[in-house]
């Protein structure tokens, strides 16, 4: 996977090197399809899955305009976290462009979904994006509940949430390789827990399940195509 710089205007998108001729996918809500447990976009036949990770790289770090090349389905999967493509932005340094940032003012409560899963959105007393997860899979998860609240600027998303990992419950791994997912991943690639806790791993953070998820909604707003 390859990330290169892009005009004013461009966005976000995704164009796969293995279907030769296939044009930029763009990551926005228009090309998103449906998915459980992950996000992909697509168009025209030409699909990328996984794409969450890499966009909260980009939104985490307020990169606009970029285009991701990559030779495969999905983007590499690294550790489960978002980090490694952070480090290689950073170390790569960002450019200042001269074009207004698109943005989209949230001035009322809007809520969707269900009493026990649901995203509500409420305006800010300042202008920015916080982010609060509140997690809890019940009383018999081996996840305890856990709660965090993320201010999100690009020096905190780089230490405090970049380096979050997936999780998933050690009882879930066969149905997700049955279905084609995390094929050839060890305990080390990803936080699998078991009934004592993370399995042949340790968490980075109390809450490091919450912080995950806190990332993959930031990924997951980028698909709005402007700041939230």
């Amino acid at each position: 996977m390859t990330l290169h710089p892009a005009a004013p205007g461009f966005g976000l998108a995704f164009q796969r090197l293995d279907c030769p001729g296939s044009p930029p996918v763009p990551a926005t809500r228009d090309s998103v399809l449906p998915r459980k447990r992950r996000t992909a976009i697509g168009q025209n036949g030409v699909v990328i899955e996984l794409v969450e990770h890499v966009l909260a790289a980009l939104a985490g770090l307020q990169v606009d305009n970029c285009l991701i090349t990559l030779d495969a389905l999905e983007p590499p999967g690294f550790d489960g976290s978002c980090r490694p493509v952070v480090e290689a932005i950073l170390e790569a340094e960002l450019i200042p462009q001269d074009a207004p940032r698109p943005c989209l003012m949230i001035d009322r409560v809007l809520s969707v979904g269900t009493a026990g899963k649901n995203v509500t959105l409420r305006p800010l007393s300042q202008p920015g994006l916080a982010v609060s997860y509140h997690l809890d899979y019940g009383p018999r998860s081996p996840i305890r509940p856990q709660n965090r609240t993320f201010l999100v600027n690009a020096y905190d998303f780089a230490v405090n949430i970049a380096g979050c990992r997936t999780f998933v419950l050690d009882s879930e791994v066969a149905a997700l390789k049955a279905q084609g997912l995390g094929q050839g991943l060890t305990y080390q690639d990803l936080l699998v827990f078991g009934p004592d806790g993370p399995i042949d791993n340790r968490l980075l953070f109390p809450d490091e399940c919450a912080r995950h998820k806190i990332l993959d909604c930031i990924g997951d707003f980028a698909l709005l195509g402007v700041d939230l």
